[in-house]
């Protein structure tokens, strides 16, 4: 883990970490009222400080440059929010990079409210949002190594239709920014039919 020294800022200095008592109430409203009691909007700057469980600050700071181009209309970026507001579940929808749809990224959910149903609500909307710019298809890619990922995906109807391989820069343990290359399943879905 990387530790600032003397003088230097940390880049996680304003970050707020989720309370418990967010966690515990948004698994309850998820159980007692379903996922679809959880409210579904755009990510904005204000919520930033509030996702350190995403990622390190160097994938904040991408995030960050991400709600430029959700201001201009080229993306979608997604947050799926606890009762009391705070973003638990982060996701972009790309429309520059497929021209009859929609690239699904960075999606994910806070590591103690996973496998309630809340990555599947924030694509859901991800794809009600393709549909709603008459667009045809959502795409994603996945690691091949993180097959519980690929198997949410195939049960919500997505289907494996090539392989490729990416690079992104983060962090290591250290701190220290590298590049981390995958092996990544290409899959898509139709959202709507082609009129």
């Amino acid at each position: 883990m990387h530790h600032p020294e003397q003088g230097e800022k940390d880049p996680l200095d304003g970050y707020q970490m989720i309370e418990p008592s967010v966690l515990q109430n948004t698994r309850r409203a998820v159980q007692e009222q379903g996922v679809d009691s959880l409210c579904v909007d755009d990510l904005t700057d204000a919520d930033l400080s509030h996702i350190p469980w995403s990622g390190s600050a160097l994938h904040i700071k991408h995030v960050a440059q991400e709600l430029l181009r959700a201001q201009a209309g080229e993306i979608d970026y997604l947050a799926v929010r606890s009762p009391e507001g705070y973003p638990v579940s982060i996701g972009g929808v790309d429309y520059t990079k497929e021209s009859d749809g929609g690239y699904l990224w960075q999606l994910g959910t806070h590591p103690q409210l996973r496998g309630l149903g809340i990555g599947t609500r924030l694509i859901r909307e991800a794809e009600r949002r393709i549909v709603e710019r008459g667009k045809e298809w959502a795409r994603l890619e996945v690691e091949l190594d993180n097959p519980r990922a690929k198997e949410l995906y195939e049960r919500l109807g997505y289907e494996v239709y090539g392989t490729t391989t990416d690079s992104w820069k983060q962090l290591d343990e250290d701190g220290h920014e590298v590049v981390h290359t995958a092996d990544l399943f290409q899959m898509r879905k139709r959202v709507s039919a082609v009129e």
